[in-house]
C-alpha cells in the first residue's frame, strides 16, 4: 500500500521544490493527499502549483493555501511561466484553509501519514498548535539544518534557510510527539546535483509533459537568480535539496542516519548537543551518492502510466 503523504512546500523561490514535486509524483510508493503552500506569497505559490498539476494531468490532488502570507518577502523566480494563467479557471480543488485540511486528512486516515516538509515550518507549527494529537499519527520527514556541512560543501555549518526563516516554528514542530522524525540537512542534500548523462536524459525528455514543464520552469528560473550563471541550466541541475527529503519518505538505503539531539538558534543554526530538547534521526552522510543520483534520474523518467521500478540498495 502506498504511503499517504502531505507535502508542505514553498514552491516558486528555489527551483528544487518543483523538482521535488515531480519526484514525488513519480514515486509509486507515495500517495500524495494534499499540497500545502507555505510562506510568503501564498497566491503565487498556489497558482504555480495549480498550473504545474494541470500541465502534468494531476488536478486530482487538492492544493491547500497556507498560513502567514507576506508577498513582500518573496522572490517570484518562476512567475513568467504563469503569464496569462488564471487561477480561477483551475479545475482542481483549492482549499482556503490548508492547515485545517491537513488536520482532517490525518484524523481520517487509517494509516499513519507522512508529513513531507520542504519549507519553513509556519503551517506545521499552526497544525500541531490547533490539533496537538495529530503528531502521534504521523511521521515527519523534512529538509532542515546544517551540522558539519554548509552551503559551501564543507565547514563551517550554515544558517540553513528553512530553519532561518522561522526558527520558532521549527522548535514548535519538533516539540510535538511525532512517530518518527527523519531529516536531511545540508550534510547530505547539499550534494544532490544532476550532471552529465543523468542531467542530459532529463533535459532531452521533451515528450514527457512533466519533465517539459520542469525544464520550462528551470529555463525561466536560471537567468533570474543571483547565485549562479545564467547558462547553468544548460549543463546541470541546481542543488536538488528537497529531492533528498522525497527519497527519505520511501527509502533510506543510500544514506547513513544517526539519532541526535540539537539546539535551534534564533539565527537559524542547528547545533548538535546531547542535552538539547530537539531529537531527530538525521541523514548525516551518504552511503552511495551516485546511487541516489542514478535512482533520482530513473525515477523522474518513469512513465506516467504503468510505471514500475525497483529501489536501489
Amino acid at each position: 500500500m502506498a504511503i499517504p503523504v502531505i507535502l508542505d512546500t514553498d514552491i516558486g523561490t528555489d527551483i528544487d521544490d518543483t523538482w521535488a514535486l515531480a519526484h514525488l509524483l513519480r514515486s509509486p510508493e507515495l500517495d500524495l493527499k494534499l499540497i500545502l503552500t507555505a510562506t510568503g506569497d501564498i497566491t503565487y505559490r498556489t497558482t504555480l502549483t495549480a498550473r504545474f498539476l494541470e500541465a502534468v494531468g494531476r488536478t486530482d490532488i487538492p492544493i491547500g493555501r497556507g498560513m502567514n502570507p507576506d508577498p513582500a518577502t518573496d522572490l517570484r523566480h518562476q512567475d513568467p511561466w504563469l503569464k496569462g494563467y488564471d487561477l480561477a479557471t483551475y479545475s482542481g480543488e483549492i482549499v482556503e484553509d490548508g492547515v485545517d485540511r491537513l488536520i482532517r486528512i490525518v484524523e481520517e486516515s487509517e494509516e499513519p501519514v507522512t508529513i513531507l516538509a520542504i519549507a519553513p515550518c509556519g503551517n506545521l507549527a499552526e497544525a500541531v498548535t490547533r490539533a496537538p494529537h495529530i503528531a502521534s499519527r504521523c511521521r515527519l520527514v523534512g529538509m532542515f539544518g546544517s551540522f558539519e556541512v554548509g552551503y559551501t560543501g564543507g565547514l563551517p555549518a550554515s544558517d540553513e534557510t528553512n530553519v532561518r526563516v522561522d526558527p520558532a516554528a521549527l522548535r514548535t514542530v519538533l516539540s510535538a510527539p511525532w512517530q518518527d522524525v527523519l531529516l536531511t540537512p545540508l550534510d547530505t542534500c547539499n550534494f544532490a546535483v544532476l550532471t552529465g548523462e543523468n542531467y542530459h536524459r532529463i533535459w532531452s525528455a521533451t515528450s514527457d509533459p512533466m519533465l517539459r514543464a520542469l525544464i520550462e520552469n528551470y529555463c525561466i528560473f536560471a537567468p533570474l537568480v543571483c547565485w549562479m550563471h545564467c547558462d547553468y541550466f544548460a549543463t546541470r541541475s541546481t542543488v536538488l535539496f528537497d529531492c533528498v527529503a522525497v527519497y527519505l519518505a520511501y527509502a533510506e538505503d543510500l544514506v547513513e542516519t544517526e539519532a541526535i539531539r540539537f539546539e535551534i538558534t534564533d539565527k537559524g543554526y542547528t547545533i548538535r548537543d546531547d542535552a538539547a530538547p530537539y531529537p531527530a534521526r538525521v541523514a548525516l552522510r551518504w552511503k552511495d551518492l551516485d546511487g541516489f543520483l542514478n535512482h533520482l534520474t530513473e525515477r523522474l523518467l518513469l512513465p506516467v502510466e504503468g510505471r514500475s521500478g525497483t529501489l536501489p540498495g
